[in-house]
């Protein structure tokens, strides 16, 4: 496993989304081909529960539908929020964000040693985390 997905990158993934660069489809189809898997955090899960609530995003089937389907997809592992994540989420220093998400998704991607596919300008420029 290589790659740690953003929210928003494994929503535009999972819904072939045009915001995804071709890059990041070849990357994430090469994965796919040799059968290795993807992670994203657990919080995406949550983040994009959250997002859908607020009617900012929508699925062609139900959420729980969505969700699971994610979930239980072979190329994808969900990681979850553990004591050392949970304390490198902390470390984070300005210019980082300060949205706990991408404390948490930032730190799951540095912790299990992964590159952060992310569109986040501010993530990507902040230099705390490995991003492709």
């Amino acid at each position: 496993m290589k790659y740690l997905l953003d929210t928003h990158v494994a929503v535009f993934r999972f819904q072939d989304g045009p915001q995804l660069s071709d890059h990041y489809h070849r990357l994430l189809d090469e994965e796919e081909a040799r059968g290795d898997r993807v992670a994203i955090s657990d919080i995406s899960l949550w983040e994009i529960a959250m997002l859908a609530s607020r009617g900012r995003l929508q699925f062609a089937s139900p959420l729980d539908v969505w969700l699971r389907a994610v979930e239980a997809h072979p190329a994808i592992e969900v990681l979850p929020i553990t004591a050392r994540i949970a304390q490198d989420s902390i470390a984070f220093k300005s210019p980082f964000p300060r949205d706990p998400a991408d404390r948490i998704i930032a730190a799951t991607a540095r912790c299990h040693g992964l590159q952060l596919m992310t569109l986040d300008g501010p993530i990507r420029e902040s230099g705390a985390v490995a991003v492709v």
